[in-house]
């Protein structure tokens, strides 16, 4: 826990968390829906997207969530679609953040080995500010791409869960719908499952899409 009580890695969770839930309330606007808006979650301010429970695991485990963005789906001309671009906003925003602070840090420390444990531990020497900018660049990946990562998982409440909703058949909603209520418990016993019991399914799926979309960055800069 120790490991990520680091200012910037507290920078980075607050940089991400206020991004993801403004995504998601900033896209329901342009499709019409203001109830984001009115409830003063229209902003990058990080006091109104923090949610405790979600921003402690953050500090514990690395990964989390903010404080859910109110949507209402009557207010769309298309509910289904709408809200599955209205879910994968907040993803999208956190990979944005994430190729943004890879470039950065690319910058700053051109020759910086990339893996998931280095963005946990980063390293390496230089003044003050250098070590400082690549430890905040490299936790803003860190969190960028864990955020988005478990947010894809499609279990509800999270993300995926809604993006996924969009590509399922009618005859198969009702089915669907009943899974997604049972979304908390399945992801409580996911959480319980590698607490306890060491099965590590949760940090499988988030540390193989982390590593893969780090893979992709490090490839795109290697074309360029």
């Amino acid at each position: 826990m120790l490991a990520f009580l680091n200012p910037t890695f507290l920078i980075a969770i607050l940089i991400a968390l206020s991004f993801h839930e403004f995504a998601h309330g900033y896209i329901a606007r342009m499709f019409g829906d203001p109830t984001a808006e009115n409830n003063g979650r229209l902003t990058l301010n990080p006091l109104a997207h923090l949610d405790p429970l979600g921003s402690l695991l953050f500090l514990i485990v690395g990964f989390g969530w903010g404080k859910p963005v109110p949507i209402d789906p009557r207010y769309f001309h298309h509910p289904k679609r709408d809200t599955a671009l209205v879910s994968l906003a907040g993803p999208a925003s956190n990979f944005f953040l994430a190729a943004v602070s890879f470039i950065l840090l690319m910058l700053v420390a051109p020759h910086a080995p990339l893996s998931f444990d280095q963005l946990l531990f980063p390293s390496g020497q230089g003044s003050v500010v250098i070590v400082f900018l690549r430890s905040l660049f490299a936790s803003l990946i860190f969190i960028n791409l864990g955020l988005m990562s478990f947010n894809l998982l499609p279990v509800a409440p999270l993300d995926g869960s809604k993006i996924v909703q969009a590509f399922i058949p009618l005859r198969f909603e009702d089915v669907y719908d009943t899974f997604m209520r049972w979304g908390p418990y399945v992801l409580l016993s996911l959480f319980l499952v590698e607490t306890f019991f060491g099965i590590p399914l949760l940090s499988a799926w988030i540390e193989s899409i982390m590593n893969g979309v780090l893979s992709l960055f490090s490839l795109t800069l290697g074309w360029i």
